[in-house]
């Protein structure tokens, strides 16, 4: 992990990002990577916001930023209801208001050292009155970003956060849309201008020099994303709501050969790139625009860990060529 870094960076990458599961934590392979670079952020991509107190929350943020020298983005999402209720032992309701909220402590935990917390609220209540000096942070704030995709995260973003964590099923013309109007509505809740909430896109890079099979890969995991209803705007904005239909059927049949037939070229080539590994810098540079920040990632469903360690090598080939390129001579 270390090693992927190392070279994100040599590489030209603004960051790196950890997430975690159930069986994985985002922040202790943060302080690894803290202590093997020197440049590039260092985010959660994403960490659950329910997975720990806010206490907690802002003391492993501050230890991470001391470490690091101030490079951390502190990415947070829920998880869906069911995976708070199931995995973290809270109640799932309105996670939206929960997420506010939690930002809102953090930002209070974050300048603990000017004094005492307070906050009695609907999800956290803390009170804490430092018996000894609390040492600045390295920095007077650190940026949150959270996840997002409905439209009352998107405006807890747009009023609460310095960033949205975009999914891997967004598209420019989900972001160009629904999700900046979202985001201005919560920005004018706060009075800011919404360019001042960073929009990180996700694409997910499908990378073989058997095409056929990488795009297999990329619609394998587009159609896993396909049968949840989160993603109905999106389907519908783009025409795709029929064979939306088709896919959740396949997924209800656990039938993954209909599954995959039935995620069509066009929604492989809007949400994922699937190419060669010859070809891949020469698709960054047809990226759509849309995004303040991109996170090139391999499909996050069917692949072995060797698969996807190899995307990750063929993806840092690749953005070495394309950023090389772009480069002034």
């Amino acid at each position: 992990m270390t090693e992927l870094a190392r070279e994100a960076e040599a590489a030209g990458c603004t960051a790196v990002w950890t997430s975690e599961l159930y069986s994985r934590s985002a922040t202790v392979p943060m302080a690894v990577l803290a202590a093997g670079t020197e440049t590039v952020s260092i985010g959660t991509n994403i960490a659950y916001g329910v997975g720990r107190t806010p206490l907690m929350w802002a003391a492993e943020a501050r230890d991470l930023d001391e470490l690091s020298g101030g490079r951390v983005i502190l990415g947070l999402g829920n998880g869906t209801p069911k995976m708070m209720e199931a995995w973290h032992g809270v109640t799932g309701e309105a996670p939206a208001a929960r997420m506010a909220e939690l930002l809102t402590v953090l930002k209070k935990l974050w300048r603990l050292h000017e004094g005492p917390v307070d906050h009695d609220g609907r999800f956290y209540s803390i009170h804490i009155a430092p018996t000894a000096d609390v040492p600045q942070p390295v920095r007077p704030e650190i940026p949150i970003w959270i996840a997002g995709v409905n439209k009352l995260m998107l405006r807890v973003a747009g009023e609460h956060a310095d960033g949205l964590v975009g999914h891997p099923m967004f598209t420019a013309e989900y972001v160009r849309g629904p999700v900046a109007e979202e985001i201005a509505v919560g920005a004018a809740r706060s009075g800011r201008d919404p360019s001042e909430v960073t929009i990180m896109g996700i694409r997910m890079c499908a990378i073989d020099e058997d095409v056929e099979q990488a795009r297999r890969q990329a619609a394998f995991a587009i159609g896993q994303y396909a049968a949840s209803r989160v993603y109905d705007r999106l389907f519908e904005l783009h025409g795709w709501s029929a064979a939306q239909q088709v896919i959740r059927q396949a997924a209800r049949d656990r039938d993954t050969e209909a599954l995959i037939a039935g995620v069509t070229d066009e929604m492989i080539d809007t949400i994922a790139i699937a190419c060669r590994p010859s070809e891949f810098a020469g698709e960054l540079g047809r990226l759509p625009g849309g995004f303040d920040h991109l996170d090139l990632i391999a499909p996050p469903w069917g692949l072995s860990d060797e698969q996807t360690m190899q995307i990750n090598r063929h993806i840092l080939t690749g953005l070495r060529e394309h950023l090389g390129a772009a480069q002034p001579a």
